[in-house]
């Protein structure tokens, strides 16, 4: 009982952090989480009910790979909101996402001032918003080569 009990007010916590972020990433539309089962939370499934900005209510399942990726990016940073973590790396969270939304994406993740994040990415709009910028290249055959880049540095 203790268990669902605390499972219960942080899965409402969650959800109402999704729909924030949802509406934060994508500029409107509505995000819902929901249990399958809300009479045994414990067991339950979860589904995911979106509306992107300008199409109807739906299942995850029926739309876009991009927008399946704004939905998983929307519900991540939920439970990051519940539980901050000090440090979180980010492998190519981005890469289904169009210009627009790594565009709102970049500038989300730069606003959000819980945790520091370490981005791997080949989206030019994330690395924009970087403090900092890392690189590996292979110049020569056998030979690794680090590059950084402190983006101040380079407006000054």
């Amino acid at each position: 009982k203790i268990m669902a009990d605390q499972f219960s007010v942080q899965f409402k916590k969650i959800n109402e952090d999704f729909k924030e972020t949802y509406i934060a990433l994508t500029g409107g539309g509505t995000a819902n989480i929901l249990l399958a089962d809300p009479d045994d939370v414990l067991e339950s499934g979860i589904e995911i009910e979106l509306q992107p900005p300008g199409k109807k209510l739906q299942n995850i399942m029926l739309l876009s790979g991009g927008e399946k990726a704004i939905a998983a990016i929307a519900l991540f940073f939920a439970m990051l909101s519940v539980r901050p973590t000090p440090f979180c790396v980010l492998d190519e969270i981005e890469a289904a996402l169009d210009e627009s939304n790594v565009q709102r994406f970049a500038s989300f993740l730069r606003n959000y001032d819980k945790t520091q994040f370490l981005v791997i990415t080949h989206r030019r709009g994330t690395m924009e918003s970087a403090d900092m910028l890392y690189g590996v290249t292979m110049q020569e055959k056998g030979v690794t080569k680090l590059l950084s880049l402190k983006l101040s540095d380079v407006e000054q």
